[in-house]
């Protein structure tokens, strides 16, 4: 047995198998709900994504992965949306037992089985109906006046539109497969004399039709509640409504389908269930391997979102939060440092100390990577909004006068200076100085240049003023 799957049979625990036998049921459950359906085509084609996806984040391929997600999540919405009428129609059409236990389900009837039985149905409440089934020659020029519908086939779909008080009863309809494409359409009327004088307008057009084209035509008689097809020019008596599915079988080219013998029934309940468990245990499998397999730790550096530009980060108590990952091998080996990283949202933050706790939604990772440990578990961050402050200006004097000499009547131009900062240390700055000026060489009075040196070095002067200041002094003997 290989290395993995010696780890893998290690780490089964009793609630791994319960889990495997639930989720196998809940999938065999699916199976027998849907079977026979065309929701059950989408349902394979989702699985067969979700197990393509698991595939590809094994061999960690990051892209394709993100996109398989996204699109698997497409399509299932689609479907939902789709095929909801549908889906409402299997839950409202079973009870509790039939959704959770029963095994056996209904025959689903084919479209001519349906149409047969309806068209006795009218025939038995004397409503009358006329129903074209095309050939291989085209019909389209033949009908006039006919409203699209594309309404699929039911009893009572064919019911509602042949009903007395529908506006379109009087009028043909049109079904190719499972599909009423049209309806109210006028067919050309025959010009026979030679037709029993009980033959209405109905059986006039449907001579007339079938004169014109290889179609088969269905008549449902309102005045004797008889059912008859025209085809060829001529028209027929149905007895029942198995003779009419031959009939309409026959001219659409379907064979009989045969019952399903219930031992074949068995033999696919039975591999539906086998194969549950069987897709069922591969997911776990694949989720366990990539679990427990491989862990990762990085040293992530962490990004601020600020939502307001004036806002400034004076300190933090981290610069870069430490990251255990785990994952499947592949996808490890296949993760750079810069693939992680961590981001603050300080939107909301208030000027001042605020501690901020690293949660997973903070961390960015590749798909397929999973958290297992940050630390620190919280930054604290200093935060300062900018503002702006005038402050005065004085000299930062150095070294020491020659002796006998004052300074005396000392100007400073500009006076005052407009900085900018953060808030709180705007509040505790009194005063800006300027450079060192050395007073060693002074020997008269005069005037002279000095920048203007700010600290801290978050401190900056306001734009549009000047970074060096004009010093006008005296200088006397000293008394």
């Amino acid at each position: 047995m290989p290395p993995f799957m010696d780890n893998l049979m290690g780490t089964i625990r009793w609630q791994d198998v319960v889990d495997i036998l639930l989720n196998s049921y809940i999938l065999f459950r699916l199976y027998i709900l849907l079977r026979g359906t065309r929701l059950f085509g989408f349902a394979v084609f989702i699985a067969l994504l979700l197990i393509f996806q698991r595939v590809i984040s094994y061999y960690g391929m990051i892209i394709t992965n993100t996109v398989l997600q996204y699109f698997t999540a497409l399509v299932a919405i689609g479907v939902l949306i789709v095929f909801r009428y549908e889906i409402r129609r299997i839950f409202q059409s079973k009870s509790i037992r039939d959704i959770l236990w029963r095994v056996g389900i209904k025959p689903v009837k084919t479209p001519v089985e349906i149409i047969a039985a309806s068209a006795f149905e009218m025939a038995r409440r004397k409503i009358g109906a006329l129903i074209v089934f095309r050939g291989h020659q085209p019909v389209d020029g033949l009908i006039q006046s006919g409203l699209p519908w594309q309404g699929q086939v039911s009893r009572a779909m064919i019911e509602s539109i042949f009903w007395p008080d529908n506006p379109v009863h009087d009028g043909a309809a049109v079904i190719e497969g499972d599909r009423v494409v049209e309806v109210s359409g006028i067919l050309p009327l025959t010009d026979r004399k030679d037709l029993p004088s009980r033959f209405g307008t109905r059986h006039r057009a449907a001579v007339g039709l079938t004169e014109m084209s290889d179609a088969l035509v269905l008549i449902v008689s309102e005045e004797r509640g008889a059912v008859e097809i025209a085809k060829n020019g001529e028209i027929e008596d149905i007895g029942d409504p198995r003779n009419l599915e031959d009939r309409l079988r026959l001219h659409l080219g379907l064979g009989r389908e045969a019952d399903r013998p219930d031992q074949s029934n068995r033999w696919s309940v039975a591999a539906a269930a086998v194969l549950s468990v069987v897709i069922v245990s591969g997911i776990w499998s694949s989720l366990s391997l990539g679990v427990v397999r491989t862990l990762m730790t990085i040293n992530a550096p962490i990004e601020y979102i600020k939502g307001d530009p004036s806002m400034e980060i004076i300190e933090t108590s981290a610069t870069a939060v430490s990251i255990q990952v785990s994952g499947t091998r592949a996808l490890i080996n296949t993760i750079s440092p810069n693939q992680v990283k961590v981001r603050f949202d300080l939107t909301d933050a208030q000027a001042g100390r605020n501690i901020v706790t690293v949660k997973e939604d903070n961390v960015s990772l590749p798909p397929g990577a999973k958290i297992k440990k940050i630390e620190p578990p919280s930054v604290d961050i200093m935060i300062d909004i900018r503002g702006r402050k005038k402050l005065p200006v004085q000299v930062d004097w150095e070294g020491r006068l020659p002796p006998g000499i004052l300074v005396y009547d000392v100007e400073i131009i500009p006076s005052q200076v407009e900085v900018s900062g953060g808030q709180l240390l705007l509040d505790q700055a009194k005063t800006v100085y300027t450079e060192k000026v050395v007073v060693d060489k002074l020997k008269t009075s005069g005037e002279i240049e000095a920048g203007i040196a700010l600290s801290p070095a978050s401190l900056k002067l306001a734009p549009q003023q000047p970074d060096k200041v004009r010093i006008k002094f005296n200088l006397a003997p000293r008394r």
